[in-house]
């Protein structure tokens, strides 16, 4: 393509065949010898501090008397297929067209399982790549009572968890939630979801626009399953993702306390969920 002897300088040849001057007379350099040492160093760090980006693996590398600076630091990363984990956006886009309701739980004070059900959806890092993790959960107790693992953001999944729910823990006019609460996600304002609650008799309620604390108990629930679990295993695969996470929500609903049911796991606090709730007063 770039004839050097051609009588058109270099720069008329690269402006015609519309490419960057500078990739004409750029020459690649190869890879210090001491790149591999300092990738495997990288990728050591980011193991044990997952969360770091690009400044601080920097800081902690000049700590360790490693003279880099963080673009090299970040180049190297992106070789590696390795980024800082944090939330992703856009696992709460709305939908075009799609009806949102307004919500119902600000002020509303929840005292019992089964008055409340929320749902939400979080992404879950792994050594390469990430996946979305859907739970429904009851509000009182914080007990999860579906969920599901996905590599898509498809409302069917979302589907899929809601219906299991209701299959386990709901019965019309008994057992199911007198509220469901989900953002403003486009799976959750969805026809099929919709219809769903609508027709288990169930008040839908949906979070303000960048209203967070709306939903804020499932809010923690990811936290807490992020921290406690998935940033400590770095499943390197779906299947270990659901396998880790499976074995961490029996522990959390059947053994680990929260404080607000008075310091009892979810199963206890449900421990009556398979009688019928009485009607508010």
């Amino acid at each position: 393509m770039i004839d050097r002897s051609h009588e058109l300088p270099l720069t008329g040849q690269a402006k015609a065949l519309g490419i960057s001057r500078g990739g004409v007379c750029y020459l690649a350099r190869p890879a210090p010898d001491a790149d591999p040492v300092l990738m495997r160093r990288i990728d050591a760090l980011h193991r044990e501090q997952p969360f770091a980006g690009s400044r601080m693996l920097r800081d902690l590398l000049q700590a360790e008397g490693r003279e880099v600076g963080r673009r090299h630091v970040a180049t190297r990363m992106k070789k590696m297929g390795v980024a800082a984990i944090c939330r992703r956006p856009n696992t709460s886009k709305p939908g075009p067209g799609h009806k949102v309701c307004p919500c119902l739980l600000r002020n509303l004070a929840v005292t019992r399982p089964n008055q409340v059900w929320a749902s939400d959806i979080t992404d879950v890092p792994m050594a390469r790549g990430f996946v979305y993790l859907v739970a429904s959960v009851d509000w009182f107790s914080r007990r999860v009572l579906a969920w599901r693992l996905s590599i898509t953001l498809s409302a069917d999944v979302c589907v899929e968890a809601l219906e299991e729910a209701l299959a386990r823990y709901g019965k019309p006019g008994i057992f199911n939630p007198e509220i469901f609460n989900t953002d403003q996600a486009s799976q959750f304002t969805s026809a099929d979801f919709i219809r769903i609650l609508k027709d288990a008799g169930i008040a839908i309620s949906m979070d303000g626009r960048g209203a967070w604390r709306d939903n804020v108990f499932v809010g923690r629930l990811w936290r807490t399953i992020k921290y406690e679990e998935v940033h400590l295993r770095a499943c390197v695969g779906v299947t270990q993702a659901r396998a880790s996470i499976g074995r961490y929500l029996s522990f959390c609903n059947g053994k680990r306390p929260h404080s607000p049911p008075g310091d009892k796991t979810p199963d206890q606090a449900c421990i009556n969920l398979a009688t019928p709730i009485p009607a508010a007063a």
